[in-house]
């Protein structure tokens, strides 16, 4: 959203367009709230309405969070260009930090200046990276306390706040009560889980993002059970390794959210995990606009996205010229063998994948001894050397091109392994594994060069046509 419009997003507001969800927030003079363009509450005149980019740059005018459509909820927004890109790839390291927000660390890792980093934020959410983080983790921290029964000490030190006196300041600041008076409600019974709920913008294809996951779980890491996905987690932070358990399933016009309290010192990266693996800040009319015919069939079709980038970049690998149910196998061999152990409420979920930093360690013979062979052997290593050595990140990334180099470079690894670990793990929306067999039996063309020209319609979201083709098959490859 280049320039704010008031009349366009008046409109938006009237209507209570839930395209608009997440793209902006409407604060009301008279009142001192700000709110989501589909709250509930009664719309205001146009006249003691203003419009904002984000929910930090409203409170930064002294507006207080909607205690009814809850801003915290709102969904995110999926980048296009490369500045919002970079926006987005900054947010996300600076959630792995602690209370003080370290720009030039996040800007040197951008590959640009932190006064590059601080004139982007502004022109893509209107306020400081600062003044971002703060608003972000004050809101979180809204939620742990409706959504939990943790301690305000634990609350604070879960939404990113070192320091409990700071916390109890900026909160009673920001929303004019203090977090003990803000959890109104006695505390939730069960004292060893979180929940959270996380907004998207609507349609959302969620029956093929679950047909999807479900066709590619790896035995004792995760399952699909009818609508919900659960799995392992495992999360470095520092030189701590944290383990727990969540479980994420689809209510009403939001994704509810349960954590296991062992994971309470990287909720904040738990969160914008699961975001990405079920694609949840995409635009879907956006997408519907692009891929025209293609994109009706499955209104709101997402990227299944990836939680853990290895996980996923490993499993993308194993289905390397084979089905889909001989790379589970191969996938669930591995986990038996060498990932850890991890307590969790189901007994089909035991075991974290292993570490590319283990993976690295192992000979070719460790590998071949499970039914894994040849060049996947070569390209399984290669990657988890590269990620222990720092040579390459497995995560959403602004410019990826860089990112793909490097696997490009690994023995073993060929364009259709780097086009699907784009989709999946760098969450390029412009990414297509044009040698697919699926896809090319989808369009009922064979030429790779063909099917690049007729991609070319669909970009800069070739990627959900990839998985929009897909489904067009019966059988989803």
């Amino acid at each position: 959203m280049s320039t704010l419009d008031p009349a366009i997003l008046y409109r938006a507001l009237r209507s209570r367009d839930a395209r608009f969800d997440g793209t902006f927030f409407v604060g009301v003079v008279t009142t001192g709230i700000y709110c989501r363009p589909i709250c509930s509450s009664r719309r205001p005149k146009p006249g003691i309405c203003r419009f904002f980019r984000s929910a930090a740059a409203a409170e930064s005018e002294g507006f207080r969070p909607c205690l009814s459509c809850r801003p915290e909820s709102a969904p995110g927004n999926a980048p296009v260009d490369r500045s919002e890109r970079l926006a987005l790839a900054a947010m996300q390291s600076f959630r792995e930090q602690t209370e003080t927000v370290n720009t030039g660390e996040v800007a040197g890792r951008l590959g640009i200046t932190p006064r590059q980093l601080r004139k982007i934020f502004l022109r893509t959410f209107g306020v400081s990276p600062a003044r971002f983080v703060r608003t972000e983790r004050l809101l979180l921290s809204r939620q742990l306390l409706l959504g939990s029964s943790l301690s305000v000490p634990d609350v604070a030190m879960a939404s990113g706040f070192e320091s409990l006196r700071r916390f109890n300041e900026l909160f009673r600041t920001s929303f004019l009560t203090t977090p003990s008076e803000f959890r109104k409600r006695p505390a939730r019974h069960d004292p060893s889980t979180i929940e959270l709920s996380l907004g998207f913008r609507p349609p959302c294809a969620w029956n093929v993002l679950f047909d999807f996951l479900g066709n590619r779980t790896i035995a004792g890491v995760e399952v699909v059970a009818g609508s919900a996905y659960r799995r392992a987690v495992r999360i470095r932070k520092g030189e701590t390794i944290f383990r727990g358990w969540l479980s994420a399933e689809p209510d009403g016009k939001a994704l509810r959210l349960t954590l296991s309290t062992s994971l309470l010192p990287v909720v904040p990266i738990v969160v914008a995990r699961v975001r990405h693996l079920f694609d949840m800040d995409c635009r879907p009319d956006r997408i519907a606009d692009t891929l025209g015919p293609l994109g009706m069939r499955e209104p709101g079709i997402r990227v299944p996205g990836a939680f853990d980038g290895f996980e996923t970049a490993v499993r993308v690998i194993l289905g390397q010229q084979v089905s889909v149910q001989g790379a589970r196998t191969l996938a669930g061999r591995l986990v038996n063998a060498h990932g850890d152990p991890v307590d969790t409420p189901w007994t089909d979920i035991t075991r974290t994948f292993p570490s590319p930093e283990r993976i690295a360690l192992m000979d070719a013979s460790a590998l071949s001894g499970l039914g894994i062979f040849g060049f996947r052997i070569k390209a399984i290593l290669g990657v988890a050397t590269a990620v222990a050595e720092g040579r390459i990140t497995l995560s959403p990334c602004p410019d990826p091109e860089p990112q793909m180099e490097v696997l490009r470079s690994i023995p073993g690894i060929g364009e259709w392994t780097v086009q699907a670990i784009a989709m999946r793990v760098f969450s390029w929306p412009d990414a297509f594994p044009h040698t697919d067999y699926g896809i090319r039996k989808a369009l009922r063309e064979e030429s790779p060069r063909r099917i690049l020209e007729i991609a070319e319609q669909w970009r800069p979201w070739r990627a959900y046509a990839a998985l929009a083709l897909w489904r067009s098959l019966a059988e989803v490859p």
